[in-house]
């Protein structure tokens, strides 16, 4: 942190120390409130998994049964359908039964658009993990 008489500034903070009242407010306004916002991160949390997050892919493809998302994600179907009900209860996933057997498909546009945006993101940017490569 600079201190008062460090004429230095850090890469992420202002030169010029001033807040733009409306500005500041119109974007208080806009946020969502505490409870959203909670929610929003769980959806992330949930996300950022990358087990969680090939099932969501394969899910891209349409309507699977457990053993089906198990097959072509390489996991296995206890590890996939505790991943699909931290999914379900958090309204990224849907199921559908049809007798013994449960098909699970993204639960809407908002999840579908959330994927396809992220994976043409990754696609199109280059990644500032260089271990990951």
């Amino acid at each position: 942190m600079n201190s008062p008489s460090d004429d230095r500034v850090h890469p992420d903070g202002c030169s010029l120390r001033m807040v733009d009242a409306d500005r500041v407010d119109a974007v208080r306004e806009a946020m969502p409130d505490e409870h959203d916002v909670a929610e929003l991160a769980d959806v992330f949390g949930l996300l950022s998994d990358p087990g969680r997050l090939r099932l969501l892919v394969a899910l891209l493809e349409g309507e699977m049964c457990v053993c089906d998302i198990a097959a072509a994600c390489g996991q296995s179907e206890s590890s996939v359908s505790h991943a699909l009900r931290l999914l379900r209860a958090h309204r990224v996933v849907h199921v559908r039964r049809a007798g013994r057997m449960a098909y699970y498909r993204l639960a809407d546009g908002h999840v579908r658009l959330l994927l396809d945006v992220a994976l043409t993101h990754v696609g199109h940017t280059t990644a500032l993990h260089p271990e990951r490569r």
